[in-house]
């Protein structure tokens, strides 16, 4: 669930036809505050979706701030090096792909956008991989297999924990109870096991829940279908919630109700309503507000918030883990690996994920003939590089390059470019991760809301952390449930049951009973979705 952008006082955001576009509203004059019935706090998946129920319920009063010039949030793509004519191919920095895709009886929403708008995507085949060592070339895909057997006895194990209010273990411990136990010293094991979970999580197997981190996996794959698929399209990723915004802001004049370059820096909430300041003195008040910061913003406490968050909140808050996954890219003056061939797996000899899957863009179906090759890291990989320059970063990825092909002469990349994903203030890491020992009250207590202030997003999420999807929901939910206390209609949007405050554990107990955990579009838990 993966982003050099230039600052303007406005931007055209490019809607399904090119020549319409969305315009943002300049800022009112310092210090004056602009009325609102609902304020919602960043323009990313969770916050446009938040808006499009609002409309969808007839709310047509409210305002989003937005950090960056553009909408799209954590769905962020960039230019990067040029093809034979000097055009600049596009590659997402952030979310990439979409995932969860095949099912004939439950679509992914994210899956349904791309359908809606057309984007282009290409199939992300994992067993399409080459193995390899500081020797060059090494075949140790048998392992890749006996984690695969191992995998699934751990996803079983790991349903039953959850059904059972079984307490929770780390991701080391129930893989090693499913029969994988790779030694410290066995470099290829850890590749593997690597590439199958720190890829995933962004973070190590003792550092991660099993059972959440289990869970929300297999929820996804369950759910929408097994298979993954590349987003290529020129436009980026963000198209589809660009264009999902112009369904309902207006196209070709200026938007009120969309602010860009909007830095907000204190929230003062209450029962009773929501006022929000910004850093250039422009202020808004509103009856609710709806905060999608990620969770990476909120633990970096860059916005101050009046009266000071909860205990119980500021708790939950940094409980959970914001992960980094960074995706290095670098063209060449030719495509010297296999271009057969989809991913490269390389175990260091020494280091644990050091530079260990790199990915070929110049295969047929993603960037064809651009002689791209993007690596990615987590974790402390990631947070290494982004201390380090950039030169020592690509002199590092070029000697495991001559080392993986050795029979190959390497040259200096044309084009290189490194994120950093940990010095961006409106994201500050790439997204959330359940730690080892964590509940579901915990969780609960991350997305209740404090007052009329709201909060969604994909860490909200206990069935899709992580995901695009999960960010969809959280915003859909909230913007619904806002949408029926504004209306006074809970009890025909709920079935009878009361909606309005979100439950919260001013003491936590340790566990959850599995009746706490449903899918948040409406259909109940069972061993089936997870996989046991």
């Amino acid at each position: 669930m993966h982003r050099s952008f230039i600052y303007s006082s406005l931007l055209a955001i490019a809607a399904l036809d090119p020549t319409v576009a969305l315009v943002a509203q300049p800022r009112t004059e310092d210090g004056v505050c602009t009325e609102t019935t609902v304020a919602i706090l960043g323009a990313g998946m969770a916050g446009i979706s938040a808006a499009q129920a609002l409309t969808n319920a007839s709310i047509h009063d409210f305002l989003i701030l937005e950090y960056r010039n553009a909408v799209g949030g954590r769905v962020w793509h960039t230019d990067f090096g040029e093809d034979e004519s000097g055009q600049p191919y596009v590659v997402e920095l952030g979310a990439n792909w979409l995932q969860g895709v095949g099912s004939k009886s439950s679509e992914n929403p994210v899956v349904t956008l791309a359908k809606k708008y057309g984007l282009k995507s290409t199939f992300s085949n994992s067993s399409s991989v080459l193995t390899y060592d500081e020797s060059g070339n090494s075949d140790y895909r048998d392992l890749l297999k006996i984690y695969g057997e191992a995998q699934k006895q751990a996803y079983k194990d790991a349903g039953q924990m959850l059904l059972d209010n079984v307490q929770d273990s780390n991701g080391r411990t129930g893989f090693s109870m499913a029969g994988w136990k790779p030694r410290k010293d066995d470099m290829k094991a850890q590749a593997v096991e690597w590439w199958n979970w720190d890829c995933e999580a962004a973070a190590t197997p003792e550092a991660s829940s099993f059972v959440f981190g289990v869970a929300a996996e297999n929820l996804t794959y369950n759910q929408f279908g097994g298979e993954d698929y590349m987003v290529t399209d020129p436009r980026g990723y963000s198209t589809i919630i660009e264009s999902e915004a112009s369904t309902f802001l207006h196209k070709g004049v200026r938007d009120r109700r969309l602010r860009l370059n909007t830095q907000v820096t204190d929230i003062e909430y209450s029962s009773n309503g929501v006022k929000i300041t910004n850093n250039d003195g422009s202020c808004v008040t509103a009856a609710y507000a709806l905060s999608t910061f990620s969770l990476g913003v909120l633990q970096n406490e860059v916005v101050q918030f009046h009266p000071p968050l909860p205990k119980w909140k500021e708790t939950a808050i940094h409980k959970f883990t914001m992960g980094t996954y960074t995706k290095i890219f670098l063209q060449f003056n030719e495509t010297f690996w296999p271009d057969d061939t989809q991913y490269f797996l390389y175990a260091s000899p020494t280091t644990r994920g050091y530079y260990p899957i790199f990915q070929s863009l110049s295969k047929k179906g993603f960037l064809p003939g651009s002689n791209i090759i993007f690596v990615t890291v987590v974790d402390e990989q990631a947070y290494r590089v982004e201390r380090q320059s950039d030169e020592q970063t690509k002199q590092e990825i070029l000697t495991v390059l001559r080392e993986m092909f050795p029979d190959k002469d390497i040259p200096e990349p044309t084009a290189f470019l490194v994120p950093r994903w940990n010095k961006v203030p409106w994201a500050y890491g790439s997204y959330s991760n359940w730690p080892v020992g964590t509940t579901l009250e915990m969780h609960q207590n991350l997305r209740a809301n404090v007052g009329r202030l709201w909060f969604a997003g994909e860490a909200t999420s206990a069935s899709y952390f992580g995901f695009l999807h999960g960010a969809w929901y959280e915003g859909q939910e909230a913007g619904e449930q806002i949408a029926a206390l504004l209306q006074d209609r809970c009890a025909s949007v709920y079935g009878g049951k009361a909606c309005g405050d979100r439950a919260h554990y001013d003491v936590l107990h340790g566990t959850t009973p599995i009746d706490a955990y449903t899918i948040i579009n409406g259909w109940p838990l069972n061993s089936t979705h997870l996989g046991s």
